[in-house]
């Protein structure tokens, strides 16, 4: 995606390892930023480098907008394609971390994290997003979190997201 010049990053379990309390992690989850309509170009070029999970990845990958691939070391990829206007800002604030030597990656902000994993609403998304709380604290832009989430939570229809995240965030502050 580097080489190609695509706009990434990290958003799963290797981002909560950058910004949250470290857990272990089996996949990679990331963000491509293809917009609406370009989905199968990026889609079949990455299936021309990489092997797909399951045997209708492509079909999977336009009507679920997520692209399950298997890495080049065996490891599971999510890439859930992009195009909101929360993942183009996402993407600009992504910053580069080295997770080891020579293994330098765009991760998403502590703050788009929190927004993802409180979106995501699922218990262990709930426990990574107290995680990243609780570590970066007053650090947070709590402002920027609230915003953004309560724009997708009412996409959702779920207004109960932002106020479990607010919780969250008060116990922090």
């Amino acid at each position: 995606m580097a080489a190609q010049h695509w706009q990434y990053c990290l958003i799963g379990g290797l981002a909560v390892q950058r910004w949250g309390e470290s857990r272990s992690t089996q996949d990679a989850d990331l963000t491509l930023l293809t917009g609406f309509g370009e989905e199968e170009r990026f889609a079949r070029a990455l299936l021309t480098h990489f092997k797909g999970r399951i045997g209708n990845a492509l079909e999977f990958s336009l009507a679920n907008r997520v692209l399950l691939i298997h890495s080049t070391n065996g490891r599971d990829l999510d890439i859930a394609f992009g195009a909101l206007g929360f993942e183009i800002d996402m993407m600009e604030r992504a910053t580069l971390f080295e997770f080891a030597p020579g293994v330098i990656l765009p991760t998403c902000s502590a703050e788009d994290l929190f927004v993802m994993k409180a979106f995501a609403a699922r218990p262990q998304d709930w426990m990574d997003a107290k995680g990243i709380a609780v570590r970066q604290g007053s650090a947070l832009d709590q402002a920027y979190i609230l915003a953004h989430l309560s724009e997708l939570a009412a996409l959702k229809e779920a207004p109960e997201i932002v106020d479990q995240a607010r919780a969250i965030l008060r116990g922090v502050a």
